[in-house]
């Protein structure tokens, strides 16, 4: 069984860790706010936040209530950690059925969701982007070879990883009967197995079998979520025969058919966006649950983003909203690896770059150099040009060692600007419960929620020098000398400089960015 398991763990990737917990006693207290911690004080590399309020900031008042625009698949605006925190549109009368404000969305309260259609359906699975070059069939299309090849590799492997994952099952299924029906035993953990005294060797065999996969960490509930995903992606993501835009009515490859959707924010499936919020916006010593980073915040939902990958259409438009109804930062965690509409998202992106929003991207899990493997969307323009307003974000651990990258986090000396916590990060998750997750979609609301924690006590701060307060104060790391580069692969792993894979050469750090506001006199007149 050495190959299933084997199998069972290589399709890790960065995402939710432990499943909805009601109570954050449930988690290891060792990774309980820590992104909020101080190296010094606390031997971990945290964001230096909590140093920040007791020792900067508690004569100080906040200046402006900092509005953060959460573009993601959605966020349950009901969560008790995120009460008071969520933002109201001033100019929209609540479910009148009326568009007050007259910018094209009806009853538009709390934001506005491109997934879903006016009657109220949301779209919670889609087709991955390849999946939809192949499907469009336009062999004129610079990215259809690629996108061919890459689609047909993966239905191969997701189709031979279906057959592991049953005969795993299968296997894993008969030693329980065995063990049942000669033993009486049920077994549901190592613990329970290891009680078994086999009789015969049908019964040893199907001990030893158990005793080390449940050592190995498989569970039932984890094997039947393997099997599931394995079926979300041959049934939906690389589908061709799939079409979930039925459902929302409009033509995704037409930008100005720009009016669809619906004001349901949460949609089906919040957890994801409940993560990214709660780290900028949670209440703070609340005695309940997680301490989110900024205390003058509210969060502005736009659903974009559904179980598989976003159009460019929809993020333009959902940037254009977030923009247009006054978000000072928007935070954008998610990614993909083809791009077709790209001129959409660049004239969005322009757009914010002239209001003067701040843009915040989680730079990727797939443990790769976006510099010569572009995500999207990207730093990069068409034209190659960089918007001025634009923060790429990689992802940490909480011990300062050779491990400090997380192993599935992109990173790029040019494209990727600095690093932030994204490993092991317990947050909020829907219907008032927490989870742990990894990932640059917890590290890119980290740096977010740092920004807006800034930029509420020195609101003039325009996006450009909220990037360079941030990068050029980041902890910069000298020691160990070199570490890890992020990988995936099972090659060796490479060591380089931290300097050497990302632009600032640094992981965001709060106490240390308004200590250099102070020592430069940016604006820092209170």
């Amino acid at each position: 069984m050495k190959k299933e398991i084997t199998l069972l763990f290589s399709v890790f990737i960065a995402g939710i860790l432990f499943g909805q917990q009601k109570s954050i006693d449930e988690f290891d207290s060792e990774f309980l706010n820590w992104y909020n911690k101080d190296l010094v004080e606390n031997k971990v590399m945290g964001t230096s936040v909590d140093k920040t309020y007791n020792e900067l900031l508690q004569d100080l008042t906040p200046k402006k209530t900092i509005i953060v625009a959460v573009i993601d698949g959605g966020v349950d605006i009901y969560h008790k950690e995120l009460e008071g925190k969520i933002w109201s549109n001033p100019n929209e009368i609540p479910n009148n059925g009326i568009d007050d404000d007259d910018n094209g969305y009806i009853d538009d309260i709390h934001g506005w969701n491109f997934i879903g259609n006016a009657k109220g359906e949301n779209v919670l699975l889609e087709n991955l982007e390849y999946t939809r070059i192949v499907k469009y069939n336009d062999k004129s299309d610079k990215d259809y070879p690629v996108a061919l090849a890459k689609h047909r590799k993966e239905v191969k492997k997701r189709k031979t990883q279906k057959e592991n994952y049953e005969s795993f099952k299968k296997n894993w299924e008969a030693a329980h009967s065995v063990i049942k029906e000669n033993t009486g035993i049920t077994v549901e953990s190592k613990k329970d197995a290891l009680k078994v005294r086999p009789q015969d060797q049908k019964v040893l065999r199907s001990k030893n079998f158990l005793v080390s996969k449940y050592g190995q960490g498989v569970t039932s509930a984890m094997l039947e979520g393997l099997l599931t995903s394995n079926s979300e992606y041959l049934d939906f993501y690389l589908n061709t025969a799939f079409n979930a835009r039925e459902l929302v009515g409009d033509d995704p490859l037409n930008i100005t058919d720009k009016f669809y959707g619906n004001n349901n924010v949460k949609g089906p499936n919040s957890d994801h966006g409940t993560s990214v919020a709660g780290v900028i916006a949670a209440i703070r010593d609340n005695g309940i649950g997680i301490n989110g980073i900024a205390s003058n915040v509210k969060i502005m939902t736009v659903r974009s983003t559904p179980n598989g990958d976003e159009r460019d259409k929809d993020v333009a438009l959902a940037i254009r909203y977030a923009v247009d109804n006054g978000a000072d930062i928007i935070n954008m965690s998610f990614g993909k690896d083809f791009s077709p509409q790209k001129e959409f998202v660049d004239a969005a992106v322009k757009h914010a770059e002239e209001q003067g929003v701040l843009m915040v991207h989680s730079s990727g899990n797939d443990g790769q150099d976006v510099d010569v493997n572009e995500k999207f969307p990207s730093k990069l323009y068409l034209d190659k040009t960089e918007p001025t307003n634009w923060l790429s974000v990689g992802a940490t651990q909480l011990d300062l060692n050779k491990s400090i990258c997380g192993a599935f986090s992109n990173y790029g000396v040019n494209q990727v600007d600095i690093f932030s916590p994204g490993v092991e990060v317990i947050s909020l998750d829907s219907n008032n419960s927490y989870a742990q997750t990894s990932g640059t979609s917890i590290a890119a609301p980290i740096l977010s929620g740092i920004a807006a924690l800034v930029l509420s006590y020195y609101p003039d701060l325009t996006p450009q020098d909220l990037i360079t307060i941030l990068t050029e104060s980041s902890y910069k790391v000298a020691k160990p000398r070199k570490v890890f580069v992020p990988s995936l692969s099972d090659e060796k792993k490479k060591k380089a400089k931290f300097s050497a894979i990302s632009r600032s050469g640094g992981i965001v750090n709060a106490y240390n960015a308004f200590k250099y506001i102070e020592v430069n006199a940016i604006n820092s007149k209170q």
